[in-house]
């Protein structure tokens, strides 16, 4: 930790914070691990607390008037703002709704602790604690559009806007190998102490710490070598630079991609899913694209390529994803490879029975967990 200035009025800033971190690791030695990686600076020009995503800035006045455990809170507060990339991640989203939105899953992350505490006035919602900051953001914007900044804004910008750690690629990408180090280190000392790592509160966020559109290229790459032609006379080294369509000629993938398009999908929504589409599309010259949209009712398949537009989606109502699933199981052919992407927010009924194929589940921001979907993989969407 390096070296900081004095407290006005009070004991040594090095000794102050060095007090709050020692209760940290008595009480919560997951999060105390964690900000034995920050940096901290005592000083005025902060009203409350701020974090630029490296360091952690601390008003003396306002420090001083706090309880200990208010104290403590605090201090985490801003660490947990600077371990889970909050300055990084928030890319083109507004400063003052993103600020909220990290504020109420850092908040709720913290009160979830019952032995600690916030200072008064801290933002608390606690129907949207449990959600990422990125979909606690897109919820916001679409409940609460006219939801004022908050006063004391704590993830610092410069004055075109941009959080201090935006201003480089490079710098922004240090910073997160930093925090990432951080939290694997913080899960080392957990399990000597065998004791579980990260709280249940953290596993959410961390969910959505890898950026929101997918990477179509990589995931898809699975289903084209189930043959053993796939990689005949090919060096397998060359796989990750992106040098292997070579290899797949001859090979195809059927994809069946449903598009949940129920009452509860926003139109914004359908925009993000269809990009995905577009994004499969684009994956590999070797797919097979059919496309589904589904209420309660099937729609499709539509057989699409990369150069024309999707049909007009169609729906409205309900969700039920049978549907789609039986039509699927029908449909597929002795021996081809295939698989299964529905594009949904979770809330449906779901098949009794699991299908043959490999099915992958994209969820949108404020979607149903992942936890809770009864088969296949899942994604969140959280950008």
């Amino acid at each position: 930790m390096t070296a900081l200035h004095s407290i006005e009025g009070g004991l040594d800033a090095q000794q102050c914070l060095s007090a709050s971190l020692l209760r940290l690791r008595a009480r919560q030695p997951f999060f105390a691990a964690l900000a034995l990686f920050a940096k901290y600076e005592v000083t005025p020009d902060v009203p409350t607390a701020a974090t630029d995503g490296e360091a952690i800035f601390i008003n003396p006045i306002f420090w001083n008037a706090l309880a200990p455990e208010q104290q403590d809170g605090l201090l985490l507060h801003e660490v947990l703002h600077a371990a889970l990339g909050h300055c990084t991640r928030r890319g083109g989203r507004d400063i003052g709704l993103w600020n909220t939105a990290a504020d109420i899953v850092v908040n709720g992350m913290i009160l979830a602790e019952s032995d600690l505490a916030l200072p008064a006035g801290g933002m608390r919602d606690d129907k949207l604690a449990h959600f990422s900051t990125e979909e606690v953001y897109e919820i916001l914007k679409r409940e609460r559009p006219d939801m004022p900044a908050p006063e004391m804004a704590d993830l610092l910008a410069s004055e075109d806007g941009e959080t201090h750690t935006a201003g480089s690629e490079a710098q922004a990408a240090a910073l997160q190998r930093h925090w990432v180090d951080a939290m694997q280190k913080a899960r080392t000392i957990m399990r000597s102490m065998g004791q579980e790592a990260p709280p249940m509160s953290m596993r959410r966020e961390m969910e959505c710490l890898e950026p929101g559109h997918i990477d179509w290229r990589s995931w898809l790459w699975r289903y084209l070598v189930h043959t053993p032609t796939d990689f005949s006379g090919y060096d397998r080294r060359f796989v990750g630079r992106g040098m292997y369509l070579e290899a797949l000629e001859g090979e195809s993938v059927r994809v069946h991609v449903c598009l949940d398009t129920s009452g509860s999908v926003t139109d914004a929504q359908m925009s993000v899913f269809l990009g995905e589409v577009q994004g499969i599309l684009s994956a590999y010259p070797h797919l097979v694209c059919d496309l589904y949209y589904a209420d309660s009712a099937l729609n499709g398949p539509h057989h699409l390529d990369a150069f024309e537009p999707p049909p007009s989606a169609l729906g409205g109502g309900g969700t039920n994803f049978r549907p789609f699933f039986e039509h699927v199981e029908r449909a597929q052919e002795y021996g081809e490879t295939a698989l299964a992407i529905y594009l949904t927010d979770g809330y449906g009924h779901f098949p009794e029975w699991q299908p043959r194929i490999p099915v992958l589940w994209v969820v949108t921001a404020g979607g149903l967990d992942l936890k809770r979907f009864p088969f296949g993989e899942r994604i969140r969407l959280t950008g």
